[in-house]
């Protein structure tokens, strides 16, 4: 197995920051207990206020596939909270250098 990093960072509409970090922030501890999590964090710019990253390792690319397609917590943000996205500014995925 080889492990996949991601990066993906979003910009709250306006007015929607709190929403959107509440939503967001629901997100992690579900994600951490999946099987093939070995990371997922959460961070918000200190000088932009409402612009959030995820850095994710998973064991997979399947895991990472799984999290995504049955995760129920995501499904409902998808549903739900992603209407206070304004946008996706990066998603990356990411290989090791060194």
């Amino acid at each position: 197995m080889s492990e996949l990093h991601i990066v993906v960072g979003l910009q709250a509409k306006a007015g929607k920051e709190d929403e959107l970090r509440r939503d967001l922030a629901g997100l992690v501890e579900p994600s951490r207990g999946e099987d093939g999590n070995i990371r997922y964090d959460l961070f918000e710019d200190r000088d932009e206020p409402g612009h959030f990253v995820f850095v994710e390792t998973w064991a997979s690319a399947e895991a990472r596939a799984l999290h995504h397609e049955q995760g129920p917590h995501i499904q409902h943000f998808h549903a739900n909270g992603v209407a206070n996205v304004e946008k996706t500014e990066f998603a990356r995925i990411l290989k090791r250098v060194v």
